[in-house]
């Protein structure tokens, strides 16, 4: 299939439209990870667990779990194919989403590319013709069993399930729990170290080891969440259309500040193969920039230009 095809058409999407989805129940799964992490994410409003270094390792780990992981991983290299980069570093990259704990590869592009598929129609998942919350992060606690089993995912993911790595994924449904206690096993270690070294004592240690995990971890994922979750809904109610698509994607600056670059809605969903977003020069897509210099050093290539670069190049 052309990577550069209609918004409406997505990789590795057969050609039956599929019935509105319909909610059978809560989503524990969900459910339960999300309130208990915004839940500990709250210890960052004592006093204790507040540093300016800790608020420093958030504001870094936002950048470096949402931008790397979520915007340019999940969604333009693994959901749009907007560009390819060698196997050891789109796995790499895949892990550093995944301690995020936005679901797994091939569900996320699954149900990313279902949206694409069926924007702000019946069938679109996340849609804020259902409500603002219900677009925001309701639609995560509703269990919704045509996307839940492998036929969801061969029809809108094969190509990810494809790969070895991501399918096993699939197959360990914890995996992706271990991996994110994982990575905040090693933020608490290097907390403690470093307040070992610079504190002079144990009691030191585990008081920066704290404020590592609750502001480094769990305050760092409850923003990357909300700034990924405002792409659904923020940006598909409030902000300017340049483009005039069949959806109700819109422009949003503020979105486009703290997403890296996301929150031109209505340029990708007007262009969903481009690896950028940027259509005007003060339009600033970072995620791009980071694509731009990944390709500087060898380490991204074919990718695609937006489609009036692409127009121009052709004439």
């Amino acid at each position: 299939m052309d990577r550069t095809s209609h918004p409406r058409t997505t990789l590795a999407v057969s050609s039956t439209a599929p019935r509105a989805a319909v909610g059978a129940g809560i989503h524990w799964e969900y459910l339960v990870p999300i309130v208990a992490v915004h839940l500990l994410a709250g210890l960052a409003l004592f006093p204790a667990y507040f540093s300016w270094p800790a608020v420093a390792l958030a504001a870094v780990g936002t950048f470096v779990f949402g931008t790397l992981g979520i915007n340019l991983c999940y969604h333009r290299l693994l959901a749009h194919r907007s560009l390819k980069v060698p196997r050891w570093l789109e796995r790499t990259l895949a892990i550093v989403a995944l301690c995020s704990l936005e679901d797994t590869p091939a569900r996320w592009v699954a149900n990313h590319r279902l949206h694409h598929a069926h924007s702000d129609d019946p069938e679109d998942p996340h849609s804020p013709r259902r409500g603002i919350a219900w677009s925001h992060m309701g639609w995560l606690f509703r269990r919704v069993p045509q996307r839940k089993g492998w036929a969801f995912l061969d029809r809108y993911a094969r190509d990810i399930l494809a790969d070895g790595f991501f399918r096993s994924l699939e197959r360990h449904p914890t995996a992706t729990v271990w991996i994110y206690a994982l990575h905040a096993a090693a933020y608490w270690t290097v907390g403690l170290l470093v307040g070992r070294w610079s504190g002079g004592d144990w009691a030191a240690g585990y008081a920066c080891a704290a404020r590592c995990v609750v502001w480094g971890v769990l305050v760092r994922t409850v923003l990357v969440w909300h700034i990924t979750w405002s792409v659904n809904s923020l940006t598909h109610l409030f902000g300017y259309r340049t483009y005039a698509t069949d959806e109700d994607s819109r422009n949003n600056w503020l979105v486009a500040l703290v997403a890296m670059g996301e929150g031109w809605h209505n340029n990708h969903h007007h262009d969903p193969a481009s690896a950028s977003v940027q259509h005007r020069w003060w339009e600033i897509d970072v995620t791009y920039y980071v694509i731009l210099l990944l390709e500087r050093v060898g380490l991204a290539t074919d990718v695609i230009a937006p489609r009036h670069v692409r127009r121009e190049a052709a004439r």
